[in-house]
C-alpha cells in the first residue's frame, strides 16, 4: 500500500515537549501550568506523555518540579506517562511519584556520550542495567533512547552496526521498548527506513519508537519513512520545541500538531483531536515568552477557511456584468 494511503493504520503519537522541549527554555514554566498542559494534552490523546525528567534541579532548573507535576496531573486511561531517569537516584525519585515507565538514555556515539553524559558508553551502560533491574524488581516498565543513532555531531555517521550492538545489549536485559533517536537532526528518509528495517527484522519483540529532530528541515519526511519501513510509534514535540545544546542552529523536535496533521490528511489512525493539540499549542508563547516554530498553530489545519476579502461582493458583480 503507498505510504500516502494509511487507510486507518494506527500511529502512536508520544509527547515529549513537556520534558524535551521545556528542559531547554530558559524561562521556567509554573508548576500548575506545566500540570494543566498535561492534562490538555491527555484530553488530546496522546498514547504517551513524557511527563517531566528526574535529573539534577542544578542541572535542569526548568524541571526542578518533577514529583510534584508527575504526581498532581489527571491520568486519562489510556495514555502511559512516562519520566527521563539519568540514574538509580532518580529511578527511585520517579518510581516513588508514580510514572508509568522509566526512560533511560545514552549515546551510541563515544564521544557524543562523553559529552552530553560524562561518561563512557560502557559506564553508562553499567549505571542503566542497575536501573532497570530496579525498575523490573519495582513492576515499572522500562524504555531505552538511543541517542545519535542516525549520526554524531562529532563522529559523522555511526555504523549500524554499532547501533544494533547496542540494542542487543539491552535486549539481553530484557528491555522491550527501544528509542532510535535523531539526536541533532542528522537523519535523512533512506537511511530512516534502512536502519528501521532492520531493527525491526532483528527483534519483532522489542517496541520501536522513532524520535526525530527537525534540524534540517527533514523531520515530517523521517516520520513518512519510517512509517514506510514498518514503525508506528514516534517521539514528537508540541510546538515543534527542543532542541540540542550539541546541534548550534537545532529548530526543535519534529511538531506534533504538524505530524497530526499531515498524518490525518493521509488517512492515518493517530487518536489524537488535532483541535485540541493545536489549542495546547496556542498557550506556549505565554508560557516560554517566545513565538513557537509550529507552522499549524499558526496557519491552522488545511481547511480553516477565511473571509473574503473587504468589498468581495462589488468585485463578483462587476466580473459579471463584463
Amino acid at each position: 500500500m503507498p505510504i500516502w494511503q494509511g487507510a486507518g493504520r494506527r500511529i502512536h503519537m508520544q509527547e515529549v515537549g513537556l520534558r524535551d522541549g521545556l528542559q531547554m527554555e530558559k524561562a521556567f514554566v509554573p508548576t500548575a501550568d506545566k500540570i494543566a498542559l498535561c492534562n490538555a494534552l491527555s484530553d488530546a490523546g496522546l498514547s504517551k506523555i513524557e511527563v517531566t525528567s528526574f535529573t539534577s534541579p542544578t542541572a535542569i532548573p526548568a524541571l526542578r518540579d518533577a514529583e510534584i507535576v508527575l504526581r498532581e496531573i489527571t491520568r486519562r486511561p489510556g495514555t502511559l506517562y512516562t519520566a527521563l531517569v539519568p540514574n538509580l537516584r532518580g529511578a527511585e525519585r520517579a518510581i516513588e511519584s508514580r510514572t508509568d515507565e522509566l526512560n533511560l538514555v545514552m549515546s551510541v556515539s563515544a564521544t557524543h556520550n562523553l559529552a552530553n553524559l560524562r561518561m563512557t558508553r560502557e559506564q553508562s551502560f553499567a549505571v542503566l542495567a542497575q536501573v532497570a533491574a530496579l525498575a523490573q524488581g519495582a513492576g515499572v516498565a522500562v524504555n531505552v533512547s538511543l541517542s545519535c543513532v542516525f549520526g554524531c555531531p562529532f563522529e559523522g555517521d555511526v555504523p549500524d552496526a554499532d547501533v544494533l550492538g547496542w540494542v542487543q545489549r539491552f535486549a539481553d536485559l530484557g528491555v522491550s521498548g527501544i528509542t532510535l533517536c535523531d539526536t541533532t537532526g542528522m537523519a535523512y528518509p533512506t537511511q530512516v527506513r534502512q536502519v528501521t528495517k532492520a531493527a525491526r527484522a532483528r527483534w519483532p519483540g522489542v517496541e520501536f519508537t522513532l524520535h526525530f529532530h527537525n534540524t534540517r528541515g527533514m523531520g515530517l519526511a523521517n516520520v513518512l519513512a519510517g512509517i514506510d519501513a514498518g514503525a508506528s510509534r514516534f517521539d514528537t514535540s508540541l510546538g515543534g520545541l527542543g532542541g540540542c545544546p550539541f546541534a548550534p542552529g537545532a529548530s526543535g523536535n519534529v511538531c506534533s500538531e504538524e505530524v497530526v496533521h499531515a498524518l490525518a490528511l493521509m488517512g492515518y489512525d493517530t487518536g489524537v483531536d488535532l483541535a485540541q493539540l493545536i489549542a495546547a499549542a496556542q498557550r506556549l508563547p505565554a508560557l516560554i515568552g517566545h513565538d513557537v516554530s509550529s507552522q499549524i498553530a499558526k496557519a491552522g489545519p488545511r481547511l480553516a477557511l477565511h473571509p473574503v476579502p473587504a468589498g468581495f461582493d462589488a468585485i463578483r458583480e462587476r466580473a459579471l456584468a463584463r
